[in-house]
């Protein structure tokens, strides 16, 4: 800068320094409205973000109360079905088991002796057991054929149609099936399967 006048003083300057002071750059109005306007738009995208949140927060809830709604409906049905399948499945076991079970004598007398104890009037009565059984019984000599005091006379009769493992006592009253295969329809109709 020029001076074009001159600054006479009274007494000379001390300590004098040259101090350079920049005036405060003024804002240019252009870039004060850019600035305006970023900081709009940031607060909008925020404001328009956390309602986007809420929204999706809102929605994931509804989804895992519906979720959890449909489990409680479901599991219960699903315990039924699998104890129904369960006892099936014992069933079946159970069914297998004893068709793999070999007949002896004692056997054989077991279930003879369980059928009997269901007879009221001992006076006439007829077992029907499968030969293979009969035999065992004839070959061991058991007490049944033979005939015992407690039971009084029982008549047996050899029947193909009965099955391995079981026997059906006919009395003057009616019939006990003591066969595997009634017992165990007997047992499915018990468990309601």
């Amino acid at each position: 800068m020029k001076w074009s006048n001159s600054i006479t003083l009274d007494q000379p300057f001390s300590d004098a320094r040259l101090v350079a002071t920049t005036p405060a750059p003024e804002e240019d109005p252009a870039q004060a409205r850019e600035k305006a306007a970023y900081e709009r738009g940031r607060r909008d995208a925020e404001q328009a973000m956390g309602a986007k949140l809420l929204q999706q927060r809102n929605e994931i809830a509804e989804l895992q109360n519906g979720l959890l709604n449909s489990l409680k409906q479901i599991l219960p049905k699903m315990a039924e079905e699998m104890e129904s399948a369960l006892i099936q499945l014992a069933l079946e076991a159970a069914e297998k088991i004893a068709a793999g079970v070999k007949m002896d004598p004692e056997r054989v007398e077991a279930v003879v002796r369980e059928a009997l104890s269901q007879v009221q009037d001992t006076s006439e009565v007829s077992i029907r057991i499968n030969p293979g059984d009969l035999g065992l019984l004839r070959k061991h000599k058991s007490p049944l054929v033979e005939g015992s005091a407690e039971m009084g006379p029982l008549r047996f009769v050899a029947s193909p149609d009965v099955t391995s493992g079981g026997c059906i006592v006919q009395t003057r009253f009616g019939l006990i099936d003591a066969q595997q295969e009634t017992k165990l329809a007997q047992l499915r109709k018990a468990v309601n399967v």
